[in-house]
């Protein structure tokens, strides 16, 4: 189980079973979670896009999916699911803010990107160490990063006064829009032309900022490098 000793996280036994770091995130999503959050755990990664992956992901989760948390009480196997866990766990992590309504708004603003979103991922997908000009914008690709950018502003400005987050302090509605961010990059979209006032530029720049998202990348760029694909 998790535990503190004198202020410091000691070895939890938990397992992050995670896919391709260049094309997996929801992977990504409860690895910063720990890695901001200074939980230690162990990474176990299953190359996706292979005949084998689904039997070997079924061997470590009963969805079929990654990522899944092996833990003493059984494996979580659902990124929201493991992000909520996490900071049930770890209260002094923070991974929630502590004030009600931001909380709240951290919630439904995580729950949003988890459900929804679904042209932006399908026409978008993660793709860290590529560069791509913008797919064809549908309405509906073009309504969903409007949206995101619309969630990032509001949170910003309620809440995002005491950091470069969207409510301060890294957290959990970070690790869910994380992977967005990398998408804008990837895809060079024109932020400007779907509402952003510059606070969502500076935002996927604060994203890039951390030290845990850094490690990430450096990953997903030895992976493909390993494969001759870069």
């Amino acid at each position: 189980m998790t535990t503190m000793e004198g202020g410091t996280m000691t070895d939890t036994g938990y397992t992050l079973v995670i896919g391709d770091k260049n094309y997996s995130s929801w992977s990504l999503r409860p690895w910063l979670s720990l890695k901001a959050s200074g939980i230690p755990f162990r990474e176990e990664r299953i190359r996706l896009r292979q005949p084998e992956s689904k039997a070997e992901i079924f061997k470590r989760s009963p969805s079929g999916k990654v990522p899944a948390l092996k833990t003493d009480l059984g494996v979580i196997y659902n990124s929201l699911a493991i992000v909520e866990y996490l900071a049930e766990q770890y209260p002094d992590a923070m991974l929630w803010p502590a004030d009600p309504a931001a909380r709240a708004a951290a919630r439904c603003a995580s729950a949003e990107m988890h459900s929804g979103f679904q042209a932006l991922r399908t026409d978008m997908p993660m793709d860290l160490v590529s560069s791509f000009a913008m797919p064809e914008l549908s309405e509906t690709l073009a309504n969903n990063i409007g949206r995101v950018i619309e969630v990032w502003k509001e949170t910003r400005t309620r809440f995002g006064q005491n950091g470069p987050f969207l409510f301060g302090a890294f957290g959990n509605a970070d690790a869910m829009y994380a992977p967005v961010a990398t998408r804008f990059r990837t895809y060079n979209v024109p932020l400007s032309e779907f509402g952003d006032d510059g606070t969502a530029a500076a935002y996927v720049d604060a994203i890039y900022a951390m030290p845990a998202m850094a490690e990430w990348l450096a990953g997903a760029d030895a992976e493909m490098r390993e494969r001759g694909l870069i």
